[in-house]
C-alpha cells in the first residue's frame, strides 16, 4: 500500500507539532490530515515512505470530537481510511478503539485515561460544560485542537492556556492579565496586563501551516434598496409592527430593523439575477423569516430555471443536490462549518452574520483544497441602512457586531 500523502506545508506543520498545540490552518487547508498524520507519527509510524509502515499494535485510543454535521456526514471516516483507521472494528487495522463523537457528547469521554484526542473546530471557549470536560480530558491523555480562527481576544484561549499547565484556573489568568472596567454594570474588560508573555505562550502552542491557495476569491457587495420609511419608523416609535407591542430591548430593536431590510422585495430580485447567472449556489441566511421569503421567491421559479431546492438547518437536513442546477439554502448557525462542497464557485450571502468568525468559516466551505475552481464568487446582499452599514463595519475590522452598541439602549 502506498505511503501516506501529504503536501509539503502539510508534513512541515506534523514535525512542528507536539502535545497540547493548535493546529491553525485557513478554511479548506487539510488541518484533518495533518492532525492524523501527527498521531501516526507519535504512534511509530513513517512519513517519509513509499509503502504504508505500520503503527505500533495497538497504537493509543484515538477519540476525534468533532461537529454533529462533520460526525453525521462521515467525513472523518475518509480521511482515517488512508491510515488504515476506522470507527468500525471490522475496517481497522488495529485493535485500538477509534471514537468519532461531536462536541454535544464531550463530556461522556471526561473519564478516559491514555488516549489520543483530536479536538476539531475550537470550542473550548468560556467556562462551561463543553471546557470543564476538556480541561479533565486534557490532564490525563495526549491532545492537540484544529482551528481555521483560533482566538479573537486572550479570553478565547484561557481554557488552553490552562490544558497547557501556563496557569492553575481562571482566577490565576484574571488575577495576572485582566483589568475590569469600574464603569459597567457587567464585568467588562478594560485591557490587558502582560501581553508579551501572553504573545510568547500563544506562540509556543500555535502551529500556522504555511498554506497558499490556489483559489481566487471575489467578494462581491450587491447594495439593494429598502423601506426608508418603515425603518425610520421603527427608529423613532421602538414599536414592534408585527407584533403590535413596544420593543423591549436592543436585540429586538436590531431584529427588527433588519427584517424591514432583509424583507424588501428589491433583495429578492437581486438574489434571482445572481442566480441566472450561476446556475448552483449556496445561499446563506440567519433567520426562518428569511427561508421562508426565500423559498416563497425560488419555488414558483424552480420550474422555469430548471433548478432544485435543498437545505440545511434546525429544521432539516438535506444533502446538496446531484442535478446540473440547485440551490442549497444553508442557515448560519446550522452549517458556517463542518461540511465542504466543491461543485459550486458561487456562494450568496441573503444577509450578514454578526461575526466575523461565521463569515470566514461560511465562505470556506467551497475554498478546498480539491475544489476544481480556481475563481470563487461571494455576493454579499446588503442594503445602505445604517444597521447593515454597521454590521459591515465591525466584520471589515474583523469584529462582532454589538447590538447594544448600535441601539444605544
Amino acid at each position: 500500500m502506498a505511503g501516506i500523502q501529504l503536501r509539503d506545508y502539510q508534513l512541515d506543520a506534523v514535525r512542528r507539532m507536539k502535545n497540547g498545540c493548535i493546529l491553525c490552518g485557513g478554511v479548506g487547508s487539510g488541518k484533518s490530515r495533518t492532525a492524523l498524520a501527527y498521531y501516526y507519527l507519535c504512534e511509530d509510524g513513517k512519513l517519509d515512505t513509499d509503502e504504508y509502515f505500520p503503527m505500533g499494535d495497538p497504537p493509543k485510543d484515538l477519540y476525534i470530537i468533532t461537529t454533529a454535521r462533520k460526525r453525521d456526514t462521515c467525513e472523518w471516516e475518509g480521511e482515517l481510511s488512508p491510515f488504515l483507521l476506522s470507527p468500525n472494528p471490522e475496517f481497522n487495522l488495529y485493535t485500538n478503539k477509534v471514537v468519532i463523537d461531536s462536541w454535544n457528547n464531550i463530556k461522556k469521554y471526561s473519564e478516559v485515561q491514555g488516549a489520543f484526542f483530536i479536538f476539531d473546530e475550537q470550542r473550548v471557549v468560556g467556562s462551561g460544560t463543553w471546557v470543564k470536560a476538556f480541561l479533565r480530558i486534557a490532564k490525563a491523555n495526549q491532545w492537540i485542537l484544529l482551528s481555521a480562527t483560533p482566538g479573537d481576544t486572550w479570553q478565547d484561549y484561557i481554557p488552553v492556556f490552562i490544558a497547557n499547565g501556563f496557569y492553575k484556573n481562571k482566577s490565576e489568568f484574571t488575577r495576572e492579565h485582566i483589568v475590569y472596567s469600574h464603569f459597567t454594570k457587567f464585568p467588562k474588560i478594560e485591557r490587558y496586563l502582560n501581553t508579551g508573555r501572553l504573545i510568547r505562550l500563544r506562540n509556543s502552542i500555535l502551529i500556522n501551516m504555511d498554506f497558499k491557495r490556489k483559489t481566487i476569491s471575489h467578494h462581491e457587495d450587491v447594495f439593494v434598496p429598502y423601506s426608508i420609511e418603515k425603518y425610520k419608523d421603527i427608529c423613532r416609535t421602538r414599536w414592534n409592527p408585527w407584533e403590535n407591542k413596544p420593543i423591549e430591548n436592543a436585540a429586538e430593536f436590531c431584529y427588527a430593523l433588519r427584517k424591514v431590510v432583509n424583507s424588501d422585495e428589491a433583495r429578492q430580485i437581486a438574489l434571482l439575477q445572481i442566480l441566472e447567472k450561476h446556475p448552483r449556489a449556496i445561499i446563506f441566511y440567519n433567520f426562518d423569516y428569511e427561508l421562508e421569503l426565500i423559498k416563497e421567491l425560488l419555488i414558483p421559479h424552480a420550474d422555469t430555471m430548471f433548478f432544485e431546492i435543498a437545505e440545511w438547518n434546525g429544521h432539516k437536513h438535506q444533502p446538496i443536490p446531484e442535478c446540473e442546477s440547485w440551490v442549497y439554502l444553508v442557515q448560519y448557525n446550522a452549517g458556517a462549518e463542518g461540511w465542504n462542497c466543491i461543485k459550486t464557485d458561487t456562494i450568496i450571502f441573503y444577509s450578514q452574520n454578526y461575526s466575523y468568525k461565521v463569515m470566514v468559516q461560511s465562505s470556506g466551505r467551497i475554498d478546498r483544497l480539491n475544489t476544481p475552481y480556481t475563481d470563487l464568487y461571494y455576493y454579499h446582499l446588503k442594503s445602505r441602512s445604517g444597521i447593515d452599514l454597521a454590521i459591515s463595519k465591525a466584520l471589515k475590522d474583523k469584529k462582532k457586531f454589538n447590538e447594544t452598541g448600535f441601539a444605544k439602549w
